[in-house]
């Protein structure tokens, strides 16, 4: 089983950068990808980025393509989210998720069925 637990949420200004952690644990591999996934109060949870923890090699949804990087630490397996530029439309929570093989990060990623799942980090962004 696979343990995950999200930090850096908070309340960000519009225009500000913020970076989440998803720290996993437990029975993961280098054959695992993680997700950030996000969602808002009465709409579906919407996919954000994906990586390899083998070879970093990454996928982005369109609405995530030139303001977020997905990046990842393999020494420890904690997974990155930076979110720069913040809108206020970038508020909800996001999740974190893990689920092998590791080649899963494509354009259907989103699609999975992810096996293990943080509880979730608030992101708000108001001035």
């Amino acid at each position: 089983q696979v343990h995950i637990v999200e930090s850096g949420g908070g309340l960000v200004q519009p225009g500000g950068s913020l970076r989440l952690s998803c720290a996993a644990s437990g029975f993961i591999s280098d054959n695992y990808a993680i997700a950030w996934f996000r969602q808002v109060p009465g709409k579906e949870r919407e996919g954000v980025a994906c990586i390899s923890i083998f070879d970093a090699s990454t996928y982005y949804a369109d609405s995530a393509k030139g303001r977020f990087t997905i990046s990842r630490d393999k020494t420890n397996n904690t997974v990155y989210l930076r979110i720069d530029r913040l809108k206020p439309e970038d508020t909800a929570v996001y999740y974190c998720a893990a689920h092998p093989p590791s080649s899963i990060c494509s354009q259907y990623f989103a699609l999975y069925g992810w096996s293990s799942w943080g509880q979730g980090a608030q992101v708000t962004v108001s001035s």
